[in-house]
């Protein structure tokens, strides 16, 4: 079995602190980006509306694309060539619902505007959603993402104690979060894909914080008179080894899907390289870190000194 990293002596819950700061400016940035820009950019799947992607024999200026969508009466479309075709094929997006053969409407005004260019129907796909349809599906992928939170947070305060489950929720939320946030900075659309991948994140994430718990809790019974934190840098170390084959065999299969994956996939790999990356960082630092921190003022509470 594969190993390395084994007999570490790390002193990582002194810098749990530093963490927190760090964590709390990311989910600040996301909050504030959120507040100025109404919330993140939503796909058709969520806003309702039209995706039509054109496959032409020539590159078109997106300029002059947007214009002749405008003069045939298809007014805000958002329009983004995909880097992979060599700049011949183009994902239009239209909000709002859309009367007639939407694929029709945009080939016309291709033709009409750009003689010589023909579409490659084959290569060309239709995808429509209808607002009420778009709003249902917000609706429940919100739900969806709560409800995963409170059903991880119920299971992990049975199988636990109260410590360790408020650092577990929060590392969840913490992953989550600030993976939508980095997609928002990118500029990158919410879409039923991005939320599958939070999902997946979510699931990750508990499964890395639950292997570092096990050890902690083994690691607590067994060194009563240690310190708190030494315990706690005693066990992280113990499966840190697991933790890093783990999370870069996974980052490295997201990122040869970031890369080789196509403009399909692309929303999910990177959603998934962002969360991988930061669940680990977070079921070190977060989630142990704040396991700590409660487990002290508990303690305290109880009149008893812990450090």
């Amino acid at each position: 079995m594969l190993q390395f990293l084994i007999g570490t002596n790390f002193q990582l819950m002194r810098f749990r602190r530093w963490a927190y700061l760090f964590s709390g400016s990311l989910i600040l940035a996301t909050i504030v980006w959120l507040v100025m820009h109404g919330g993140p950019r939503l796909s058709v799947d969520f806003s309702g509306g039209s995706l039509v992607q054109i496959a032409t024999n020539q590159a078109l200026p997106s300029g002059r694309l947007r214009e002749a969508l405008d003069r045939a009466g298809m007014r805000g479309a958002e329009i983004q060539q995909l880097s992979e075709a060599g700049g011949n094929e183009y994902l239009i997006r239209l909000k709002g619902s859309s009367e007639g053969d939407v694929f029709k409407g945009v080939k016309d005004a291709v033709v009409a505007a750009f003689p010589g260019v023909q579409i490659d129907e084959q290569r060309s796909r239709v995808e429509t959603v209808g607002p009420r349809v778009g709003k249902e599906l917000a609706s429940k992928a919100f739900w969806a993402i709560l409800g995963s939170l409170a059903g991880i947070l119920i299971y992990v305060g049975i199988r636990y104690e109260f410590k360790y489950a408020f650092g577990a929720v929060v590392a969840l939320f913490h992953d989550v979060f600030i993976t939508l946030g980095v997609l928002c900075f990118l500029n990158r659309e919410v879409s039923l894909t991005v939320v599958a991948a939070l999902l997946t994140i979510a699931g990750y994430s508990i499964n890395d914080t639950i292997v570092v718990f096990d050890r902690i809790r083994e690691r607590s019974k067994a060194l009563r008179k240690e310190k708190h934190s030494r315990v706690m840098d005693i066990a992280v170390n113990e499966t840190l080894s697991r933790t890093v084959i783990t999370a870069f065999t996974v980052f490295l299969t997201a990122l040869a899907l970031l890369i080789w994956g196509g403009e399909v996939l692309s929303d999910f790999s990177l959603a998934m390289v962002v969360g991988v990356a930061f669940g680990t960082y977070s079921s070190v630092y977060v989630a142990s870190g704040l396991a700590l921190d409660t487990w002290i003022w508990l303690d305290r509470r109880k009149g008893i000194q812990a450090e």
